[in-house]
């Protein structure tokens, strides 16, 4: 299971000035026989990109001022059968839900509230219309809360499940979030625990491991698997910060975001092991390195990953106590933008361990 790679991440711009980046840079890759599975995702990636204008790729969803005062953002997710899902750990209820919160959670890295969302469905003749109608019923249930509208859609004949979903959503010009806006010293936040989503993966997975764990334990990690909530909750109060931040989602792993908003601010971080959002209970069941690993690169938890200024990050955290969250849906500070280029997690007797994409999910 993973989240969904990125292809057209547009940053802010307006639509006139694009026709000025074209035609794009379309030089041939240097060994064009290779496949995707050897070139890898993080350099398909980057051919991908060459198709668009250099100046608008690089982050969760694509960015357009509007004629008001408002940027439109776009995003688009894709859920391919056996990929993301598969009848063993998802219902098809769950199927809708969680492709609406992969998209609501991509607006939400970048500061933006919901407008509605297309969906694009591919499918097997023999799917049954229950389970169609059980999908839609899922998306609806995520978007209800923020009231946010199924705009229609299309259908195709496929061998596999594929649910593909662009998301519309706005945010006012020159407040969108950004990766590439982290700073030296800024402080790295979590906006929740991580490792969840993985641990429920591991419960549905294998249940025979399970039967020393609470009930209470086991169905909050199945939930977050299964239902995870996006974290568009944080949105306002985020806008009112009077400063630049870095952001991202976490869909791909704690580590991943952390990396990719290095990589877009030309930074370096360090991350606290002792501060890691390892979920409670987790440690006691499958041990402290196991435990760092999936909080580290389990992927699919759809919190935020932010770099926010520390005194602006203090007005923050005190101004967000008062929606009351739940101790694993509460942000905690977790390491630190540095000069350089090297993301290190800080170990006990002051060990270094310097962390990486390729440990995380990739699609190939």
């Amino acid at each position: 299971m993973g989240g969904s790679a990125k292809f057209l991440s547009p940053t802010s711009t307006s639509l006139l000035p694009l026709s000025q980046s074209f035609p794009p840079n379309l030089s041939t890759p240097s060994q064009p026989d290779q496949t995707i599975g050897e070139l890898g995702e993080q350099a398909l990636l980057a051919q991908l990109q060459k198709f668009s204008p250099a100046e608008i790729t690089g982050d969760d969803a694509a960015v357009f001022d509007l004629p008001n005062s408002d940027s439109l953002v776009i995003s688009t997710d894709m859920l391919v059968e056996n990929v993301h899902f598969s009848d063993q750990t998802t219902s098809a209820f769950d199927v809708g839900w969680r492709g609406a919160a992969a998209n609501l959670s991509d607006l939400a890295a970048m500061g933006a509230t919901p407008t509605g969302i297309t969906v694009a469905l591919a499918l097997p003749p023999s799917t049954p219309l229950a389970w169609i109608l059980d999908v839609y019923k899922g998306l609806t249930a995520c978007l209800e809360p923020w009231r946010t509208p199924i705009l229609g859609g299309d259908v195709s004949r496929s061998p596999l499940k594929t649910i593909s979903i662009t998301v519309l959503g706005q945010v006012p010009q020159g407040k969108a979030l950004y990766r590439h806006q982290a700073k030296v010293g800024d402080w790295i936040i979590a906006t929740g625990d991580h490792g969840t989503s993985r641990a429920g993966l591991e419960c549905l997975l294998h249940p025979h491991k399970t039967e020393h764990l609470p009930p209470e334990q086991k169905l909050i990690w199945q939930r977050a698997h299964q239902r995870p909530q996006p974290r568009l909750d944080l949105v306002p109060s985020l806008l009112s910060l009077e400063t630049s931040i870095g952001a991202m989602d976490s869909s791909d792993g704690l580590a991943d975001a952390v990396l990719q908003i290095c990589r877009a601010s030309q930074m370096g971080a360090e991350l606290w092991a002792e501060k890691l959002p390892i979920p409670q209970g987790l440690t006691d069941w499958v041990g402290l390195e196991t435990a760092r690993e999936w909080t580290l690169y389990g992927g699919e938890d759809f919190e935020l990953i932010l770099a926010i200024p520390p005194l602006e990050a203090q007005k923050w955290l005190m101004a967000i106590a008062s929606l009351d969250l739940s101790p694993n849906r509460s942000p905690r500070v977790i390491g630190q933008i540095t000069n350089g280029t090297e993301v290190l997690l800080v170990l006990e007797e002051e060990r270094v361990e310097k962390l990486s994409l390729q440990r995380g999910f990739q699609h190939f």
